[in-house]
């Protein structure tokens, strides 16, 4: 093992603002959790853009950066940003929950988990079980293998459940649950195998229509190579380049390493826990734009080539050959229901309304926020990013809990899955319950498209199309970009005919990309612009005080963005002055919030629903220089783009000779089933 300076890491350039507020000691090299300061999506973007371990734990005051000793401080301090410390000395932190997973393990015999598990898994425990499912329900359970090794050549494994899972050309909408694309995410992969017990162990009475009508396929460790390296790790528990446990990336090679940093084992190497990329910034959906880094070091590497990693190249081969209309990617940590856009400058998806609801039935049960990716921050190249505009299935990303990226088992993985306190879906089904939505919005007809018709024995009929598309213009050192870089995508599926009538799920023919971007048409005129009271007095600094605002909708108005505007002012301001402001709905939901170093503060929401709205205000520094005053304002809805364009599946029939006796294309939308008769009629 070599010394922890061995390896300097490049870092990039970041943005802030600095304050007198006094920082943590440069000299204490104990790596620590903090809160950076950062109210808005381009503050946050801008840490992330460090280059630092930051976390998917995001909020409207800042995010989690895991700071790995003295340079990681002085290079967030150098960029000007300020922080709080949630936890100082994680290595202690780990090793206070290694000793209540022990704990825990020892004095429970069952957990209230499906599987009754009450430990972290190995590799070898879901090869294991996985194999064991297989063999005890052979009808319901279909072994997967896919089809590319890791980099260390290992398999990745997953299983398929669905009556006569033996048959993939059944034509059953399929829901693909993942985990551990990142190494040292353990929950995420638990939570995708105790689904699997749930779907054939539980006896839930839903299991039984779920496994005629849909199939589910379970890839738990996604990341096997990094995965294994991080649970066999010595828990060094000091969150060092070479503490291996804390290893998010795969094992690759980076062509751009220096040929010190590209020798030894994937284990035990001069760049230690840092060799490897990001599976999660690889795929090629908008690859190479913001929220990855283009340095070989860092945790968020986007890797050499869009879509270059085995392990994204599996995931993709499997949605692409499988109708996936819906699919989860868990990660830790965050409580969030992530969906695309990841990017903010993308602009929503045609499906946002069908989307944003789809993602808060799985939130009313764990609990969890529901937004678009993109406000954590930008990030570019994750699963869904490619997966929901390349092939129009719905995919989501969990951050499941709040403690950590492996926090102890009885917490993060048995309260979050079974909705059991402390978790935040505590008494409303926890991840289980947003589980069993997810696959039955996996079957709802008004979520895919279907087609319909009449198929002779013996014959498959596919589905297919190719098309070329465009990563993101490629961020460079100094800020400069290349131009994007296209790539193939060739989707295709089957089914088997058996000589009566099918019905087969499939997703849209036309890629929402291409579709176009969400909005509507104004049906009447906006709210007439308002004054927001001001409650009598100022509030103490750091206290806050607060107003209500009522926004009325149809059939008198359409508002399709209402714009909070707060600014202050006094006959001898102070410059230090700063007030921040978050606006809740009825049911206590933040929907906008206001709270940089700007006057005025400016707070905005896209259509808002009608109601009464609360205004919190908060004197974040010397309000009693200056008091604010605020308005509401209004703007219309802003109507959809829509392309125009179709796009069509290429639909073919061929005999049990695999010869193409029947070709057509179909044009279907989501939500539409279109009936083709016998396509193995029309010769080619």
């Amino acid at each position: 093992m070599v010394a922890a300076s061995a390896l300097a890491l490049a870092g990039l350039a970041g943005s802030g603002v600095a304050t007198a507020a006094p920082q943590p000691d440069s000299t204490d090299d104990r790596t620590q959790v903090v809160h950076v300061h950062a109210k808005t999506q381009a503050e946050r973007s801008a840490v992330d853009a460090l280059g630092l371990d930051t976390t998917e734990h995001a909020d409207a005051t800042g995010v989690d950066v895991v700071l790995h000793g003295r340079a990681d401080v002085q290079k967030l301090r150098a960029a000007g940003h300020t922080w709080t410390v949630k936890i100082a000395d994680l290595a202690a932190e780990e090793r206070a929950n290694a000793a209540k997973d022990k704990a825990y393990a020892a004095s429970t015999a069952e957990s209230a988990l499906p599987s009754g598990r009450t430990s972290y898994r190995h590799l070898a425990d879901y090869t294991s079980e996985m194999a064991d499912l297989a063999a005890k329900y052979p009808t319901k359970v279909k072994p997967l293998t896919l089809e590319n090794t890791t980099v260390l050549g290992k398999p990745v494994n997953g299983i398929e459940i669905t009556d006569g899972a033996a048959n993939i050309n059944d034509g059953k909408p399929v829901f693909l649950i993942m985990g551990a694309h990142h190494a040292r995410e353990w929950p995420s992969a638990e939570h995708a195998m105790e689904f699997a017990y749930d779907l054939l162990e539980s006896g839930d009475a839903r299991n039984a229509g779920l496994l005629k009508g849909m199939r589910t396929i379970v890839v738990p460790v996604v990341n096997v190579d990094g995965f294994d390296i991080s649970r066999e790790a010595a828990p060094n528990g000091d969150f060092s380049t070479f503490d291996y446990e804390m290893k998010r990336k795969n094992c690759s090679i980076s062509t751009k390493a220096p040929a010190q940093y590209t020798t030894g084992p994937c284990d035990d190497n001069l760049a230690g826990r840092l060799r490897g990329t990001d599976p999660n910034r690889n795929y090629p959906g908008f690859w190479g734009g913001p929220g990855a880094s283009f340095t070989w070091s860092s945790d968020t590497y986007r890797g050499d080539e869009p879509g270059g990693e085995p392990e994204v190249d599996n995931i993709r081969k499997l949605v692409s050959s499988r109708q996936v209309t819906a699919l989860i990617s868990n990660h830790t940590y965050s409580n969030l229901v992530l969906r695309p856009p990841s990017l903010a400058s993308t602009g929503f998806s045609p499906d946002e309304v069908q989307y944003r609801a789809l993602g808060a039935d799985f939130a009313a049960h764990n609990d969890y926020a529901n937004i678009p990716s993109f406000g954590l921050y930008d990030t570019s190249g994750s699963t869904e990013d490619w997966s929901y505009w390349n092939t129009g299935g719905y995919g989501f990303t969990f951050e499941i809990g709040t403690e950590g990226f492996h926090p102890p088992f009885e917490t993060g993985v048995v309260a979050e899955y079974a909705g059991l306190a402390p978790a935040a879906g505590a008494g409303k089904g926890g991840n289980r319950e947003a589980y069993y939505r997810a696959a039955a919005a996996t079957m709802d007809p008004t979520m895919h498209s279907t087609i319909t018709g009449k198929a002779p024995a013996n014959t498959t009929l596919t589905v297919s199309k190719s098309f070329t598309a465009a990563t993101s213009e490629v961020l460079q050192p100094g800020g400069t970009t290349s131009p994007a870089i296209t790539y193939i995508d060739n989707l295709a599926s089957s089914l088997a005919g058996n000589g009566g009538a099918f019905s087969w799920a499939v997703n849209p023919s036309t890629r929402p990309f291409v579709v176009g971007r969400y909005g509507r048409d104004p049906q009447g005129p906006t709210q007439p612009s308002s004054s927001i009271a001001n409650p009598a007095g100022v509030p103490a600094v750091g206290t806050s005080e607060f107003s209500e605002v009522t926004i009325e909708g149809m059939p008198t108005y359409d508002n399709g963005k209402v714009i909070f505007t707060f600014g202050w002012d006094g006959p001898n301001p102070d410059p230090n002055t700063d007030w921040d402001f978050y606006v809740y709905d009825a049911d206590g939901n933040q929907v906008a919030s206001a709270a940089t170093l700007a006057n005025p503060e400016i707070a905005a929401a896209l259509d808002p629903v009608p109601g009464t709205y609360t205004v919190e205000a908060i004197n974040y520094d010397n309000g009693t220089s200056a008091d604010w005053t605020g308005t509401m304002s209004f703007e219309a809805p802003v109507p959809a783009y829509e392309s125009g364009i179709k796009e069509s599946w290429n639909l073919t029939c061929t005999n049990k000779q695999g010869k193409v006796i029947g070709s057509r294309s179909i044009v279907v939308d989501r939500g539409q089933s279109i009936d083709v008769g016998n396509p193995c009629n029309r010769k080619k």
